[in-house]
C-alpha cells in the first residue's frame, strides 16, 4: 500500500526571515501527499530526520501535520507547508508519514531526502 502515496516535496529558501550572522537559516517547503490507491487513507504523525550542513541531526515526532489529520480520498491529495530553521546554509530533510486504512491497517509512506539551500548565501 505504501507505493501506492506518492509524496512530493518544493523546498525554498526565505532569506528575509534569515540571518547569516546569527547563523539563521529559514525554509520552507510545500510537501503534496498524492494518493494513487482506491481506498481512503488516513494521516496520523509524522517523522522528520533533518540533518544541517555540520552533520547535527535531529529527530522529530509528532502527531499529525500542521494540526491536522486528514484523511485523503483515492485519486486525491493533501496539501500543506510548513518550515525548518538550520543553523547551516544547507541541510537535508527525510522521513515518513504513519498512514492508516479504513480497515485499521497501518503502514509508513517515506518521504524522500531532500535539500535545502540557502541560495543567496553560497558561493
Amino acid at each position: 500500500m505504501k507505493n501506492k502515496i506518492e509524496i512530493q516535496i518544493h523546498p525554498d529558501f526565505l532569506p528575509e526571515r534569515s540571518n547569516p550572522l546569527k547563523p539563521y537559516y529559514f525554509f520552507s517547503y510545500r510537501v503534496k501527499i498524492i494518493n494513487n490507491s482506491d481506498v481512503i487513507v488516513k494521516l496520523l504523525s509524522r517523522y522528520w530526520h533533518i540533518k544541517d550542513g555540520e552533520g547535527k541531526s535531529e529527530d522529530i515526532h509528532g502527531p499529525g501535520v500542521v494540526g491536522q489529520t486528514p484523511s485523503i480520498r483515492p485519486k486525491e491529495f493533501f496539501q500543506y507547508t510548513s518550515f525548518c530553521p538550520l543553523p547551516t546554509p544547507i541541510g537535508f530533510m527525510s522521513g515518513s508519514y504513519r498512514m492508516i486504512l479504513e480497515n485499521g491497517e497501518q503502514f509508513d509512506a517515506e518521504i524522500p531526502q531532500f535539500k535545502l539551500v540557502a541560495h543567496d548565501y553560497l558561493n
